[in-house]
């Protein structure tokens, strides 16, 4: 051992790469979790920007879309999504096959949807949690490993549903949609 305690012979852990992405209405919020992952995240953390990148109007299914994607190619290990409400963003992620995002307005929320639904995209509203709150829910988030057992028959079973439904080769308007000219 080294005098700070640390082992050198340790292998350095790889950092979480970490997708995040905002609407304007969270573009705020999004400055405070991007600086606080870069200084004092709880875990390494590399982080991908997905936008919004000013305050200019973004609508959050697009920036979704792309965070989900990134986490379903493997190209992040988990994400982060922010809007006003943390809801619409939750929505639009969970449309991509293989994402369970989790829209958690409080640490025992957040720890939950790692710990028994292994949520691999958090969601929160801007307009929901002030940046302090954010910013322990996204420590519980980042600290919480999915625990197994039990719960992981329960999670295969969310992915058996999402595959029954994967197989619509015609989709359909939706209530209240035009068709496709």
């Amino acid at each position: 051992m080294t005098q700070s305690g640390s082992d050198p012979s340790a292998t350095p852990r790889t950092p979480m790469r970490l997708a995040l992405g905002c609407d304007d209405a969270a573009f705020g919020l999004a400055q405070v979790i991007r600086r606080h992952l870069e200084t004092n995240a709880p875990v390494a953390v590399s982080v991908m920007d997905f936008g919004a990148f000013d305050a200019e109007p973004v609508d959050y299914p697009d920036v979704a879309e792309a965070v989900a994607l990134a986490v379903r190619e493997g190209s992040a290990d988990r994400g982060v999504l922010l809007c006003g409400t943390g809801i619409g963003v939750a929505i639009a992620a969970n449309k991509v096959p293989g994402v369970r995002a989790a829209c958690c307005h409080d640490t025992y929320s957040a720890e939950r949807s790692r710990a028994s639904n292994d949520a691999q995209i958090l969601t929160m509203g801007a307009r929901v949690v002030g940046p302090e709150l954010a910013l322990r829910i996204l420590d519980t988030w980042l600290q919480t490993e999915f625990g197994g057992g039990p719960s992981a028959r329960k999670v295969a079973k969310i992915t058996a549903i999402e595959r029954r439904f994967m197989v619509d080769p015609a989709p359909r308007p939706l209530q209240g949609e035009d068709p496709a000219p």
